[in-house]
């Protein structure tokens, strides 16, 4: 009897897999193209913010924002005031997250670090968990009356071009308060900075979507493995792309905040 039905499960698994193979790349074609074109540019699952249609990620910004927000000022009003000089858990890593952006400003900018810390911490927190933030599965109401799931923000290349030109634009401040005007041209010489770190961030979060999007749509792999292929790509994400755009952050605001009389001597 265990025997037949062995067998019986067997003949199944066959045959559904000879079916995945026959219809599943016919069937699915045109819905994939849909799908993969709506994980990049967003036009028809638009929503509404304050009256305005905008894409998806514009409200996912608002809540990883406002989410960070709440978060620093817990740990500024609850939890800093009650650090000791034995740390806790809480406190060790906290110490630990600064301790480690600190030591990359101080490795790449050691003139200057003191004001690139805050800003490489700020980034890279934002990048991780706006990144992280589409593991959540928070859905949306779009303006066609379809449910949706909120994007990671800077999955919208909007979003991505406005941290790389924010980034080049710390970093020519860092020229300007150490050269003056000659700070502005050492900064305008890479002049495309901001172009490759908005579209590395783009590129890398819209790559991960397309991925999970030919998996869920192969009949084959569509069951039980994207869910590890979504936490593994999308964590992958989060951590080398913060830690990507904080390092070039910092090796570039250490070149240009450099004072040019360091040279001479």
């Amino acid at each position: 009897m265990k025997k037949k039905i062995r067998y019986i499960l067997i003949f199944i698994a066959i045959v559904s897999l000879a079916l995945a193979f026959v219809i599943g790349p016919s069937g699915e074609s045109h819905s994939l193209k849909d799908a993969m074109k709506e994980a990049v540019i967003h036009e028809t699952e638009k929503i509404s913010v304050f009256g305005m249609a905008v894409n998806p990620s514009v409200m996912s910004a608002f809540v990883v924002s406002g989410f960070l927000v709440l978060i620093a000022i817990i740990i500024r009003f609850f939890v800093i005031p009650k650090f000791t000089r034995v740390p806790g858990r809480t406190q060790l890593l906290l110490e630990s997250l600064v301790s480690t952006f600190k030591k990359l400003a101080i490795a790449n900018s050691p003139h200057n670090y003191s004001v690139l810390v805050p800003y490489i911490f700020t980034a890279g927190i934002y990048i991780a968990i706006s990144t992280l933030f589409e593991l959540v599965g928070m859905q949306y109401i779009s303006m066609n009356g379809n449910s949706i799931t909120l994007p990671a923000p800077l999955s919208d290349l909007s979003a991505a071009i406005a941290m790389g030109g924010m980034s080049f634009l710390f970093i020519m401040s860092g020229g300007i308060m150490s050269n003056g005007v000659k700070g502005i041209f050492k900064t305008l010489k890479e002049f495309s900075l901001p172009i490759s770190m908005s579209f590395r961030l783009f590129g890398a979060l819209v790559s991960g979507l397309l991925v999970m999007d030919l998996v869920y749509h192969s009949l084959i792999l569509s069951i039980g493995l994207p869910v590890v292929v979504a936490v593994l790509f999308t964590l992958l994400h989060a951590f080398i792309q913060a830690y990507v755009l904080t390092l070039l952050v910092s090796i570039y605001y250490g070149e240009v905040s450099e004072k040019s009389h360091a040279h001479e001597a």
